[in-house]
């Protein structure tokens, strides 16, 4: 059972003092003793434990003008490891920001119904896939018939609230308007809301329940638990239907470019949980940071019960670009762009550089000395023995 309670303060450190790859390292026969693991999950947590130790290998870091050596650990590269996604997250906002037109953005999230969760843990590529298909579809749409026009959407998926239960929705990054469909002009919305929120939510629910109707004509939820009562798909449906809303939310839009950047910045690359939210670890329980100044505190297996629920499916993408925004929208984003005023777009020679953006968040720029400052290179180790 968790408990949430104030948490002390306490004072920030270059690196987190306790490492999330120490509770998988503990307690992953526990847990896989309790529950099944997906092969996915068992990747997960194999590479988390891996991460930066003797059993990826190492390499050296030297410096070529003055010499200076430091050994150094291989990453995982997994995705959902805590430790691998800072650079990762700076080099994609860097590489967005020359796709972002400058114009104001609204940030949406719509939210999957509890009701849903157990499928969607079910069958996470299917459910999940009908989220972001059902917010892209609304989005377009409402585009198309309240501006007459094409916008530009980025959505990043997550699953997690900020104890790390299941709590699938997706954040969209919205333009405030968008290109005509005859590409004559920019169509402004309205500087206060983009759509009523009540509108989106109802058209999210009908589209959700639209998609999931096929899919359960099709047999994608056949072994679901819940459904081997011939009614209870049924069922479920008319309790989505009933729902007095769905919620979706949506934030006044962001004035320049900057912001934006900064802003998405804080949703991409995230996982469930990073090292620096644990405050304290134990053999028997594991406190870490919620929101407010408040902590959570539950058992280490249940830790990683909780942790593995937000393993995606393999080659499932959690973030998306549609309209404007799309890779294939080129030519109509720079249509649009001569319509707009133009403003401080962050470039090379700006704060928005991959390494100012990484000395920002890290506090130093890496692969460079730290004596003199040179860019340093990497000689790789032979591999560790494995007899």
């Amino acid at each position: 059972m968790s408990t949430e309670h104030q948490g002390q303060g306490s004072v920030p450190s270059a690196r987190p003092r306790y490492d999330i790859a120490d509770i998988v390292r503990r307690h992953r026969a526990e847990l896989a003793a309790r529950r099944h693991l997906s092969s996915g999950q068992r990747k997960v947590l194999s590479a988390i434990a891996q991460c930066r130790t003797s059993a990826l290998g190492c390499h050296l870091d030297v410096c070529p003008k003055c010499n200076f050596e430091r050994p150094a650990y291989n990453s995982c590269r997994n995705r959902h490891c805590p430790k691998c996604q800072v650079v990762r997250q700076e080099k994609w906002i860097a590489a967005r920001t020359k796709r972002l037109l400058s114009v104001g953005h609204f940030h949406v999230v719509l939210t999957l119904p509890s009701d849903l969760r157990p499928l969607a843990q079910y069958a996470p590529r299917e459910v999940l896939g009908v989220l972001f298909a059902a917010a892209r579809e609304l989005l377009l749409e409402l585009g198309r018939t309240r501006f007459g026009a094409q916008l530009g959407i980025t959505m990043v998926l997550h699953t997690w609230t900020r104890d790390l239960r299941y709590h699938p929705h997706v954040h969209a990054i919205v333009t405030a308007g968008g290109l005509a469909l005859d590409g004559s002009k920019w169509c402004e919305s309205s500087p206060k809301y983009l759509f009523p929120v009540q509108i989106m939510g109802q058209l999210l629910r009908g589209k959700v329940l639209e998609a999931l109707r096929t899919l359960h004509a099709k047999g994608a939820f056949a072994r679901f638990s819940e459904f081997e009562d011939p009614e209870g798909f049924d069922r479920l449906m008319c309790r989505l239907a009933a729902a007095k809303r769905w919620i979706v939310y949506a934030k006044r839009p962001f004035k320049c470019v900057d912001h934006i950047v900064k802003y998405l910045g804080r949703y991409t690359h995230r996982v469930g949980i990073s090292n620096s939210r644990i405050v304290e670890l134990t053999e028997h329980a594991v406190t870490f940071k919620t929101h407010n100044g408040k902590t959570c505190t539950i058992t280490p297996v249940g830790f990683l019960d909780r942790f593995v629920k937000h393993v995606l499916p393999d080659g499932f993408h959690k973030i998306r670009h549609y309209g404007l925004h799309a890779s294939a929208a080129g030519k109509a984003r720079q249509a649009a762009q001569t319509y707009l005023v133009p403003k401080r777009i962050r470039n090379d020679a700006q704060a928005g550089s991959v390494s100012e953006l990484l000395r920002k968040t890290v506090g130093h720029e890496l692969g460079r000395c730290p004596h003199c400052g040179c860019r340093m290179r990497q000689e790789h180790l032979p591999s560790p023995s494995r007899n």
